[in-house]
């Protein structure tokens, strides 16, 4: 029987939460990359997207939460 993983839950955040979307003036980049890259700055969906591409990049491997 394989062990059992543990996987975080994700940040939940109150509805009406808004993150900036204003694109770079020094490139091209739509006004929904712009709101990602601003979510990106928030450290528990930074914690949140590194574990899910470690998980990702493991295959049936996946790290567990300390």
């Amino acid at each position: 029987m394989a062990e059992e993983k543990t996987v975080p839950d994700s940040p939940v955040y109150p509805a009406g939460t808004e993150w900036d979307a204003t694109p770079s003036t020094r490139y091209y980049e739509s006004e929904v990359t712009a709101m990602v890259r601003s979510m990106l700055k928030d450290p528990q969906i930074q914690e949140d997207q590194r574990f899910a591409w470690q998980r990702w990049r493991s295959g049936n491997n996946p790290p567990t939460k300390e």
